[in-house]
């Protein structure tokens, strides 16, 4: 026999004799008695995770690259500082797990099957999970690596006390033929501190692996406190909650109570009700195409919410085609028209002798987020919240509407929020056919917040400027202004009671009501002819009104009506910090009339409560003589009253610049 021959007789019989000791080890490993191990794998295991882990029935293993482990009856003790007991309790778990990251301290789980099973998850605010399983709980690398998992008929118990969560969810498998999202579900608990509740249907494989790009489908609907959602869609990354696609309805009270629920900082609104696009690459959430309506006006655009750096970032552009003015209220820390906690309008008392007329501001009593007998708001707005995110939002609204103090038509805003600084600028509103632009900023890295004010006014006419005042709509011309302030606080009456600057506006010439004018000067003849004879209009050659503020207190530096029938100046202060007002205007007809007192005209009071009327010292003297000629002959008790109209002329020029000029300390801040 050759060599040749030899070493391929030898070859033949290793080669038998491997198969036979690979056969006989397949044998040892088919028949082999795992269930006897099952002590010693408690043992082990339990000592590598560092919590109890027992398989309390049977065992079996199907050995490979891959190994199939089968246990009947598993439980994973959760750490003891978690409320329940066990991470993971189930009659069956059927699990592939891959030997040779087994080396390097990994733990790939490539598919899981369950069966009613119990899971207990818990994270803490320091970050511990008590699904990681190393010394160091909060450790991202000690949580193994799932593929696919497949659950029936069981439990998950949530509890996050940084985000005020504590839910319980019960699921089932239902794999009828045909069926896309044969897993049902509902949970019930608390988010965010509040009752939580949600139901919905998803496909009956969850798969975690990174590499599978499978979509996930997905159903929800739920609700959180008073907010709702409705969604279906997919999600192509469990693993990472990424790469979403859905479409959604939401609805709520308040946009703002979504600070709670998802961390995005949104204004105070009324009711809403939204419906648009979700989806969510990475850590940006996008939503597009929203359609819908916050309170009576109607909202649409696009919004993104990027968590991918350490200060979330806003961004987007929304519009409506009509606001309702109403829907503002919580904005500025008002209650909305219509919310229960708004006191009933009513009429404020005005004694039918006194001859004084109450402004619109006292026909209703203090409502919602107003202190009594109050007109400013003095609700908090949540300042320090502005720290929470950064934003660049561009809000438009085409048309304005139910404004009745201010007859806006139109406007839009360009908000940018950063390090807790937010900037409204440009602000651009359209009001009575003029315009009102400029900016405010509101730094809430002080306490209280400081806030900058900076509104140009110009060509506002005057015939649109009250549209609830009838006799000013015969009327025109075109006012123009200024608005300087600053001031520190968390609320509108605040930031106003505290404000210094100046303030100004100024009208050339047109033509306004002369029934205005008689009753500012108390005319009673004039007011009778006109009366009688129907209103009409006089020249206006100008008209100016301008205050230095100072900590709130606004002092007149100019207020001065010059027409062709009257020069009316005045004086006096406006006190923002406890809504007061005391103003005296001095008439000085240029024609001659009878039955006029011509005393000046004092307007004071509260912002509720304003009443105009006489000045009573000046006018007693007047009284006195005309009752003393009346005894001599009632009818010499007219001469008292007769006008001779010495009022000349005012300096317009000069009037208008002296009050485009603040001449204060506090104007030149």
């Amino acid at each position: 026999m050759n060599n040749s021959l030899l070493k391929s007789v030898v070859l033949r019989r290793w080669l038998a004799g491997l198969a036979l000791v690979i056969a006989s080890l397949v044998l040892i490993a088919m028949f082999f008695p795992w269930d006897s191990l099952r002590e010693p794998i408690n043992r082990h295991v339990s000592e590598k995770l560092g919590r109890r882990f027992e398989i309390t029935r049977h065992l079996s293993v199907k050995l490979g690259r891959t190994t199939t482990v089968i246990a009947e009856g598993i439980e994973i003790a959760n750490p003891e500082w978690a409320k329940n007991p066990f991470l993971l309790k189930a009659a069956t778990a059927e699990f592939d797990i891959s030997l040779l990251p087994l080396i390097t301290g990994k733990v790939v789980l490539p598919r899981i099957k369950m069966t009613e099973p119990q899971i207990g998850l818990q994270i803490e605010p320091d970050g511990k999970k008590t699904w990681a399983f190393a010394q160091d709980t909060s450790d991202s690398g000690a949580v193994p690596q799932i593929g696919t998992v497949v659950v029936d008929r069981g439990s998950l118990s949530y509890l996050a006390k940084a985000q005020g969560a504590d839910l319980d969810v019960g699921f089932s498998l239902s794999p009828e033929a045909g069926n896309a999202m044969p897993l049902s579900y509902k949970a019930t608990g608390r988010w965010n501190n509040g009752a939580f509740t949600a139901s919905g249907r998803t496909g009956g494989v969850l798969e975690f692996s990174k590499n599978s790009q499978a979509p996930f489908p997905v159903e929800l609907d739920a609700l959180a406190g008073k907010t709702s959602l409705k969604a279906k869609g997919a999600i192509t990354d469990l693993a990472n909650l990424t790469g979403i696609d859905a479409n959604f309805d939401l609805q709520g009270q308040n946009l703002d109570d979504l600070y709670g629920l998802l961390g995005v900082v949104l204004p105070a609104t009324p009711v809403y009700k939204l419906s648009g696009k979700l989806d969510k690459r990475d850590k940006i959430w996008a939503v597009s195409q929203i359609q819908g309506r916050l309170g009576k006006s109607d909202l649409s655009g696009s919004l993104s919410f990027d968590q991918s750096s350490k200060i979330p970032l806003l961004t987007g552009k929304l519009q409506s085609k009509v606001m309702d003015f109403e829907d503002l209220a919580p904005v500025i820390g008002m209650e909305p028209v219509g919310s229960p906690t708004q006191a009933p309008k009513t009429p404020a008392a005005v004694p039918a002798a006194s001859k004084k007329t109450s402004s619109s501001a006292a026909k209703a009593t203090a409502a919602g987020g107003t202190a009594s007998g109050k007109v400013l708001p003095r609700t908090p707005l949540d300042v320090p919240r502005l720290n929470a995110m950064n934003a660049d939002v561009v809000y438009s609204a085409a048309d304005i509407r139910h404004v009745k103090a201010l007859p806006l038509d139109k406007g839009s805003v360009h908000v940018i929020l950063k390090a807790g600084v937010m900037q409204l600028e440009p602000i651009s509103l359209g009001v009575a056919g003029g315009s009102v632009a400029g900016s405010i900023r509101i730094d809430s890295t002080v306490s209280p917040a400081a806030v900058t004010t900076r509104l140009n006014v110009r060509a506002l006419q005057l015939n649109r400027l009250f549209p609830t005042v009838e006799s000013t709509k015969t009327g025109f011309g075109k006012f123009s202004g200024q608005f300087n302030l600053t001031g520190r606080g968390n609320s509108v009456a605040q930031m106003l009671g505290s404000s210094s600057g100046d303030v100004a506006i100024l009208m050339g010439r047109g033509e306004m009501s002369n029934i205005l004018l008689e009753f500012m000067g108390l005319d009673g003849g004039e007011v009778i002819k006109f009366l009688v004879r129907g209103d009409n209009t006089v020249q206006l050659r100008c008209a100016a009104a301008a205050f230095d503020v100072k900590q709130g207190l606004m002092t007149s530096r100019a207020i001065v009506l010059d027409t062709s029938d009257t020069v009316i100046t005045g004086q006096g202060q406006v006190n923002l910090a406890d809504e007061t007002l005391d103003i005296l205007f001095k008439p000085q007809p240029k024609d001659m009339s009878i039955l006029s007192l011509r005393s000046p005209l004092r307007i004071n009071g509260t912002f509720a409560n304003t009443s105009a009327g006489p000045e009573t010292s000046a006018l007693a003297g007047r009284v006195g003589i005309a009752l003393v000629l009346a005894a001599i002959n009632p009818l010499l008790a007219l001469a008292a009253t007769i006008e001779t109209g010495p009022g000349e002329n005012a300096d317009c020029a000069a009037v208008l610049t002296q009050a485009a000029q603040p001449n204060s300390a506090a104007g030149k801040k």
